[in-house]
């Protein structure tokens, strides 16, 4: 009996002892979580009940040349309903009143608004949507509301911020402004001006604390933020809306008149280099044009006959020819081992000057000016060609610069052939925007200037950074080269025999060279031969102030795909109308009678703005931005729905002003 009792007692002594070293380790762990580990458990549970959230700033303004918004960040709102933190006495006294109020400013009736918040109170809903995208005064005025203005512990309302990015032009010069957008793992994808000067517009972030609620939601903690946001800087670009615009509609009508895949313009500033409009346009399926690409400064391809004028320059410099040299342009037909040269012209234009080639652009003249001048040393072609730069990139804060292809003898795809067809524009690449700069150069004697899109960094009235022209090269040629090829330019507009005398005004002077280059050239399918038309060249000739290229991909073939015929008419309408908005001559007597349609609207707008008007003006048929101009300055709003020209106005022409405070516009 005894011994069974001691192994009893025994058993007890080792359970208690057992249960006070579980109880020591206990009181161990919990010493060290609290000691030890407690910061990092307090971290983790604050974690998962509340969270610091990143506040996006608004990004910076981007301006144009003049001021005006191309874009612009705003706030958006959106307001949520926490039922619980709301005491039921509150929410009865209050519940009608923040009702009406919610209809009155967002639309629906009150009894829906009624019925959502008492939906809410008998869920528990913590988190019920009210309203979204709500503007800043409408919040502003939302935080007034019965209830509401109790705060967000005692009345429940839960804001929430968000900032888009909208563009006053709507779609004109949409892909030149561009975007800067980040994915959840933080990698940008950066286009246009957006993307090029992010690091001045995106601004700082800020911080706010967030609580977790049911479903895995997040409520913002109070009204006020931990960390402001520090909004961007402002970028003022050198985009000239007026000649955006003039640019923009020019190319739409070529391209919906030729049914061409894509095209571009850009218009520079010769003395300075600063970009004034670049227009990118490609068709969809259902053959409407939008901003589709950058085309302008990312496409490559093989220019065709605009490039004469490099190989001329070239071959002046170099004194293998002088513009008065005679060559054989051969009945228009050259054989090079077992490949032919062809004129446009049948039949060839007999012996010519090298002058009177470029004029007429003699693909035969220029083939065996550069394969007779360099065949013993390809080299000195290829290298004076890339003395003036033509093989290298301009270097554009733009992203997706387009690489210029200049092949070296010894390169693949260099052959016997080679030297013949790159003198005019073949096996070489360049996008429309690194010839235009070598045209550019040109009109400046010689002067090569990178393409600037930027004018001047602002913090409101701070100037943070101010960007002044850059010199590439000083002189690609000499003023001798440059003065005789700007003479060439000219007489290819200005003489009957040249490619581009169709386009000649005598009111004012231009200066270009026509481009009409093949693609898919190696397909045996004549299908599948498609052309790139171009114009490029600057206005006026006697002292340019803008150089401008117009190049037009795939116009339907039935229609026209001459460069004079296409995207030569694009050039004299930019440069047109920009003279009869700055008229850069003492006097133009009378616009080009060629193009009535012009004239007419010009017409129409100058003798609407010079009338003294007491009633609205019928704007239909006007150009979007001279209608815009007309009727603000009457004192009207105007709102603008589309592109193009004033279709429909939602006021009747003859009403009284002063029963008009705003008129929308339908463009088309």
């Amino acid at each position: 009996m005894a011994v069974t009792e001691k192994k009893i007692l025994n058993r007890m002594y080792l359970v208690a002892g057992s249960l006070f070293l579980f109880a020591l380790a206990v009181v161990f762990k919990l010493v060290t979580i609290q000691m030890v580990d407690g910061d990092k458990y307090r971290d983790l549970a604050m974690q998962r009940t509340e969270k610091m959230f990143t506040i996006a700033p608004n990004r910076g303004n981007l301006y144009s040349d003049d001021g005006s918004l191309l874009a612009t960040s705003v706030s958006r709102y959106t307001i949520r309903f926490d039922a619980v933190t709301v005491k039921d006495s509150d929410f009865e006294a209050q519940v009608k009143p923040l009702s009406k109020a919610l209809s009155g400013l967002l639309g629906k009736p009150t009894a829906h608004y009624e019925r959502l918040l008492r939906k809410a109170k008998i869920n528990k809903n913590r988190y019920a949507l009210i309203a979204r995208n709500l503007d800043y005064s409408d919040y502003m005025e939302l935080r007034e509301f019965p209830l509401f203005n109790m705060g967000p512990y005692k009345g429940g309302v839960i804001v929430e911020q968000k900032t888009v990015r909208e563009h006053p032009l709507g779609k004109i010069a949409e892909r030149s402004v561009g975007y800067e957008r980040f994915d959840e793992n933080g990698y940008a994808t950066r286009v246009g001006l957006e993307g090029a000067f992010g690091q001045y517009l995106r601004g700082v972030e800020g911080k706010r604390m967030k609580q977790k609620i049911a479903k895995g939601q997040w409520k913002p903690i109070g009204f006020d933020n931990l960390v402001e946001p520090k909004d961007g800087y402002d970028v003022i670009s050198t985009i000239d809306i007026n000649i955006q615009d003039i640019a923009h509609h020019a190319l739409l009508s070529q391209l919906e008149k030729y049914k061409a895949e894509h095209g571009s313009v850009i218009v520079m500033e010769t003395e300075t280099g600063e970009i004034k409009a670049i227009s990118n346009l490609g068709r969809t399926e259902e053959g409407k044009y939008y901003e589709r690409l950058n085309y302008a400064i990312g496409e490559s391809h093989e220019p065709g006959s605009t490039f004469k004028l490099m190989s001329l320059v070239a071959a002046l410099e170099d004194g293998v020819v002088d513009t008065s040299t005679v060559i054989d342009t051969e009945k228009g037909r050259w054989r090079i081992f077992d490949r032919t040269v062809r004129d446009s012209k049948h039949g060839g234009y007999g012996k010519i000057s090298m002058g009177k080639a470029f004029e007429v652009s003699s693909n035969t003249a220029f083939a065996k000016m550069i394969h007779y001048g360099y065949k013993d040393n390809p080299k000195a072609y290829v290298n004076r060609l890339r003395s003036m730069g033509l093989h290298e990139k301009l270097g554009l804060p733009i992203k997706g610069e387009g690489e210029p292809v200049i092949r070296m003898p010894g390169d693949k795809g260099w052959s016997g052939i080679s030297l013949a067809w790159m003198s005019h524009g073949y096996e070489v690449s360049l996008t429309p925007l690194q010839t235009l700069a070598f045209y550019n150069a040109i009109a400046n004697g010689g002067e090569l200037l990178r393409p600037r899109l930027i004018k001047e960094v602002r913090e409101w009235d701070r100037t943070i950074q101010v960007f002044e022209k850059e010199v590439l090269n000083p002189a690609i040629c000499s003023e001798e080269t440059a003065a005789k090829v700007k003479q060439l330019l000219s007489n290819v507009v200005s003489k009957k025999h040249g490619t581009g005398h169709g386009l000649y005004s005598s009111q004012f002077s231009m200066a270009g060279k026509t481009g009409t280059a093949q693609k898919n050239y190696v397909s045996k399918d004549p299908d599948k031969l498609k052309y790139i038309s171009t114009f490029a060249g600057f206005f006026p000739v006697e002292n340019p102030k803008y150089s401008c290229i117009v190049v037009i991909h795939e116009p339907d073939k039935s229609v026209g795909y001459y460069g004079a015929d296409v995207s030569g008419p694009v050039f004299k309408s930019v440069a047109q109308k920009i003279y009869a908005n700055n008229p850069m001559v003492d006097e133009v007597e009378s616009l080009d009678p060629t193009t009535k349609e012009l004239e007419e609207e010009y017409e129409a707008y100058y003798a609407k703005v010079q009338k003294d008007y007491n009633q609205v003006p019928d704007v239909k048929g006007m150009s979007g931005m001279d209608a815009i101009s007309i009727l603000e300055n009457l004192g009207l709003e105007v709102e603008v729905r589309g592109n193009g020209k004033v279709r429909r106005q939602s006021v009747n022409k003859g009403t009284d002003l002063k029963q008009v405070k705003k008129i929308v516009l339908e463009l088309s």
